[in-house]
């Protein structure tokens, strides 16, 4: 059976400081929930993030990682850094991280296989962007960024990935994408991994969706049969928000 996640993408935000008092405002907040719960602070709070959360059922992430284990790669990070401070999620192919670093397909089949030689669990991020949902290409853009990056895999490996679902478009445009169109975009990326694997895979296979989550339209999109949660950005910055999000299962 698939689960509800509820993962906040921090992303360049907090230094140690606003860290330490978001955690001890979520630790707070944390009651029984039926989603699982992670954050992604930035890289140089991950160790403290670790041990303040040692205890926690909120799991501390990575927001990226490096495909090599070690090398000549100045200001990179590897999966067994990672590991060695107890981080074994990361997320990967983040929009952001495609626009901005020019991470491609072929970048990011490279760092899923680190991940999972290392044993790590990957939040696999993907999503149209707005020229490509107003020209009807969105099903096509979506479909080649899984396959080229995850349909190499054994069925085995796929228990340890995560869909994460982000229409560019919805994020910081103005636009908005409607609970129907994550539906139906989460419905066509389950019926793309049954048709590659079989019902076993494509049946517990968690998607979460990205696109602006909020306290206020959570509810309704959660209660999509496709959609498994949530990659929150911003309202994760905010302890009340996010814990409004991860309770509206």
């Amino acid at each position: 059976m698939r689960k509800n996640i509820v993962a906040g993408n921090w992303k360049m935000n907090n230094d140690l400081a606003a860290t330490r008092t978001l955690i001890s405002e979520l630790e707070s907040q944390v009651k029984t929930s039926s989603a699982e719960m992670m954050i992604a602070p930035t890289f140089t709070n991950l160790l403290e993030a670790s041990k303040l959360l040692k205890e926690s059922n909120i799991e501390v992430i990575a927001q990226n990682m490096h495909f090599a284990e070690n090398g000549a790669y100045t200001g990179e990070i590897s999966a067994t850094m990672l590991k060695s401070i107890g981080v074994s999620t990361v997320i990967l192919g983040h929009s952001e991280r495609r626009e901005y670093f020019n991470e491609d397909d072929a970048i990011l089949k490279q760092k899923v296989e680190a991940a999972l030689e290392n044993n790590m669990r990957i939040v696999f991020c993907f999503g149209e962007k707005l020229e490509d949902r107003k020209s009807g290409n969105h099903f096509n853009v979506v479909e080649n960024q899984i396959k080229n990056s995850l349909f190499h895999l054994e069925t085995e490996s796929w228990k340890s990935i995560v869909l994460a679902y982000e229409p560019v478009w919805a994020i910081g445009t103005g636009e908005t994408a409607s609970p129907d169109q994550a539906q139906e975009m989460h419905q066509f990326i389950r019926g793309l991994v049954n048709t590659k694997y079989d019902d076993l895979v494509s049946e517990n296979i968690s998607i979460l969706y990205g696109g602006s989550v909020k306290p206020a339209n959570a509810k309704e999109i959660f209660s999509n049969p496709d959609v498994d949660g949530g990659l929150i950005g911003g309202a994760a910055l905010n302890a009340e928000s996010f814990m409004a999000i991860v309770n509206a299962f």
